[in-house]
């Protein structure tokens, strides 16, 4: 079939942060475009300033098709092109400081999220064990004390409270802070170069308060935090190399790799990914089900009086928030998407937020409903480079709502909540709630 390009309206609607802030008209956008070409050609609009311009790719909007993707890590590779969305300019600007470096990369933190075949398996297989359920055993008495504290703060603070700072924030940042190994009183640094990293295009989460950034200006952010957060890392690492304990960190600082230890461009992107992905995430989807809740009272009966239903609020938050929002990949040769055909060298967005509300895969999608059964979802990926820490986000959720429950009889909304400007990893930064206490 002759490939089908969007309208330029449509092309800068997929790439513009205030569309997943909108949320609605991010969704309308693409129920419109997936029944008729949910694969389709982002070409960069003529009159676009050249520092803005990007190159083509194709948008992914059906679920089977974003599956089909995540699975073949042999036909669609990460690490030849940038893994998340960026302008001709800014992967110029990572391929140069990381050249700079010794390793020459589209992406300005090499982690899990940006390499293929042999390397990702080696990488991914250093910590694989410890965030498995077996191991995450030993830590649930502590995860599940720090919820009781933290709902505890909450209540205090009521009955009307923001939910974003006093909860969704802090509780999964503290947890794989203690899991990473960084000190409590670091905690405050690491959300905010988190923040940075990922808001930059929002300017309450880049703590500029310029609401128009100029993308140079949004780099300068995003190096600003990854050059932070490198060093700290960087003093963590020798810490733990002179007196390892049983963290993450300490992992990671005396690993080796073919008898070699990791370089110091993997060591940091692993502690980065690791400690920026491990909360952001988990913080959005948690205030995604809280949302949820105040909007339905009827949801929040449901769950309230039948706690067996408890991993569906935490499937159904992952799914229905969808924080990382898209990750892009390289066709690494030539290959049929739902009719349409795609090039080697070709770059592709697969977008989450569109396969986690495709009809034909969930019923009523934008419904949060509690008792749905179509759970596999995409919010953590799929095939081998699926979300590394699924299991702690899901046991940091359930454990959060356990305690909630207990302690909440009703709850609802007492002001607008306002979404992240974000097109990559999305969800609310306020929400205020009224409740009452048991």
């Amino acid at each position: 079939m002759t490939a089908p390009i969007a309208s330029p309206a449509d092309a800068r609607a997929v790439i513009d942060p205030n569309s997943y802030a909108s949320w609605t008209a991010a969704l309308d956008l693409f129920d419109r475009l997936r029944p008729e070409t949910p694969v389709v050609r982002i070409e960069c609009p003529a009159d676009v300033p050249e520092e803005l311009q990007h190159d083509p790719f194709w948008l992914i909007t059906r679920y089977d098709d974003a599956m089909r993707i995540s699975k073949d890590n042999q036909t669609f590779l990460n690490a030849p092109r940038p893994s998340v969305f960026t302008n001709r300019r800014g992967e110029a600007l990572a391929r140069r400081i990381t050249g700079e470096q010794g390793s020459e990369s589209p992406n300005l933190v090499q982690s899990l999220v940006s390499f293929d075949g042999r390397h990702h398996a080696q990488m991914r297989r250093l910590t694989q064990d410890w965030f498995m359920p077996k191991n995450l055993r030993a830590i649930e008495a502590a995860i599940r004390e720090l919820a009781a504290k933290t709902v505890d703060r909450f209540i205090a603070a009521g009955p009307e409270a923001d939910f974003v700072p006093l909860v969704a924030a802090p509780y999964p940042l503290h947890v794989v802070m203690q899991v990473l190994g960084v000190p409590e009183e670091d905690e405050p640094r690491m959300l905010f170069l988190t923040q940075q990293m990922f808001g930059g295009q929002d300017e309450d989460l880049n703590k500029s308060g310029i609401a128009s950034l100029t993308p140079d200006q949004i780099t300068q952010i995003v190096l600003g935090a990854v050059s932070d957060f490198t060093t700290y890392f960087e003093g963590l690492a020798a810490k733990r190399r002179a007196e390892p304990s049983g963290d993450v960190a300490s992992i990671l600082a005396n690993a080796e790799i073919d008898g070699a230890p990791l370089s110091p461009l993997d060591l940091a992107g692993y502690y980065i990914i690791v400690a920026s992905a491990g909360h952001d995430t988990t913080s959005a989807s948690t205030a995604g089900a809280m949302l949820a809740l105040a909007r339905d009272p009827e949801q929040f009966a449901l769950v309230k009086a039948d706690r067996s239903l408890l991993p569906n609020i935490v499937e159904e938050a992952i799914r229905w928030t969808t924080p990382v929002q898209h990750f892009m990949r390289m066709a690494n040769d030539d290959v049929e998407l739902s009719g349409v055909k795609v090039a080697k060298g070709d770059w592709l967005m697969i977008n989450y937020v569109a396969a986690n509300h495709d009809p034909a895969q969930f019923d009523n999608p934008r419904k949060f409903d509690v008792t749905r059964d179509q759970t596999r979802h995409l919010a953590f990926g799929a095939g081998a480079h699926q979300c590394l820490g699924l299991h702690l986000a899901r046991l940091e959720m359930r454990l959060l709502f356990e305690a909630l429950l207990d302690r909440i009889d009703s709850v609802e909304l007492a002001g607008e909540p306002k979404r992240a400007k974000s097109t990559f990893v999305g969800g609310l930064k306020t929400l205020p709630l009224r409740f009452k206490a048991s």
